[in-house]
């Protein structure tokens, strides 16, 4: 059971203690990152991205790591978020193994790892760590927050809690709330990770690792990261070659197994099991209608809906723009037009924009031909 850190990321340490929203706190823990451009002498040029579950603060190639990214096509010189003109910060999300403290860090009270003593993890917690990033690299204030799917929370959550921190925010395939259908997959996928015999209420180790219940948590999460439009078009009913099929009753059968099959193998030794658990039920917990609970409501509009809509409008900044596609049933489109009328309300000049990408959730790491001159027009106005 080991960490996953990029060999380009930097740490900085959080305050010790640092307290956590659903209590208790980290002693000696830190926050990692990396950076690309410059930082102009006014220190205004600086964005922040915040990232969904997985992916590490390597966003992009850079001097420190000259390998691709999760996102190399949207970040670098000349690209949408043009590094010869913003400075750029990419936080690993607090929680996770890739280089931020989480459950398979080493607590240094006891010099064994974490496990279920990690406390509970919140989205404002991952929020929390990334603004001590930014003030301990001297920024005062951000061109732009930038935040993908969980990370779109996160971003809300830094926002909600530090005014004043951005001027401008970027939602991509982001939420200020879980809904129910994306808190049952989340669920449906703790579950094969806690029901596998070597989850061992956490206490695994290389040798006796979770490796089913991870690969079935990735399955369901890629077929959610998808659309059904996607699967169609790309696998079709296709069927495995007699010679590549499982050798098994009930074995695979049609490429699309085969890849998710895959897909699943090469992730389950890549991130860890209960920092898996821990981020999935943040996203869970996440509602920034916790900010403003509203008693009563009109006959139109739920207590929920109000009370999310009423913290969208807490949240002062100059301009945002939200971005979904039609095809994402993770992050239904519903919510990022919610996240723009919401920040409208507060004074924002908020934009929604709806996308057409037959790529589903993930649309954004992959469609850049959609999402790239979105981004790139939001920042040029800046």
């Amino acid at each position: 059971m080991t960490e996953f850190i990029p060999p380009g990321t930097r740490t900085i340490d959080l305050p010790s203690p640092f307290s956590m929203r659903r209590g208790g706190a980290l002693h000696g823990a830190h926050a990692a990152f990396e950076t690309w451009g410059e930082l102009d002498a006014a220190r205004g040029n600086a964005v922040l991205i915040v990232t969904g579950l997985s992916p590490d603060a390597h966003a992009a190639a850079n001097a420190a790591d000259p390998n691709p990214g999760w996102w190399e096509p949207m970040l670098g010189p000349g690209k949408p978020i043009d590094t010869d003109r913003w400075f750029v910060i990419c936080v690993n999300s607090l929680g996770s193994c890739k280089g931020s403290t989480g459950p398979a860090s080493v607590n240094p009270a006891t010099g064994e790892r974490y496990r279920l003593e990690f406390p509970d993890l919140s989205i404002e917690d991952g929020a929390d760590a990334a603004v001590h990033v930014v003030r301990a690299l001297g920024i005062e204030r951000l061109a732009c927050v930038i935040g993908n799917s969980m990370g779109g929370m996160t971003a809300l959550a830094l926002l909600v809690r530090h005014p004043g921190i951005a001027r401008s925010h970027i939602n991509i395939s982001g939420a200020a709330r879980a809904l129910p259908f994306s808190i049952a997959i989340r669920s449906l996928q703790r579950e094969a990770i806690r029901l596998d015999p070597n989850w061992n209420s956490g206490g695994y180790d290389d040798a006796r690792y979770p490796e089913s219940g991870m690969r079935m948590a990735r399955k369901l999460g890629v077929i959610t990261y998808r659309s059904a439009l996607e699967w169609d078009g790309r696998f079709g009913r296709v069927r495995l070659d007699s010679d590549r099929a499982e050798d098994e009753p009930f074995g695979l059968e049609f490429e699309v197994e085969s890849y998710l099959e895959g897909h699943a193998r090469r992730f389950v030794r890549r991130f860890d099991p209960n920092c898996y658990l821990y981020l999935s039920r943040s996203m869970d917990w996440f509602d920034l209608g916790d900010y403003c609970p509203v008693r009563q409501a009109d006959t139109q509009v739920s207590a929920s809906d109000a009370s999310t809509r009423a913290g969208l409008a807490s949240i002062r900044v100059d301009k945002a723009l939200a971005i979904g596609v039609h095809t994402d049933i993770l992050f239904p489109l519903q919510q990022q037009r919610e996240i723009a009328d919401g920040l409208r309300e507060g004074g924002a000049d908020a934009r929604f924009l709806p996308l057409e990408s037959p790529q589903g959730h993930d649309a954004f790491l992959v469609d850049i031909a959609r999402f790239g001159p979105a981004v790139r027009g939001f920042l040029d106005e800046l």
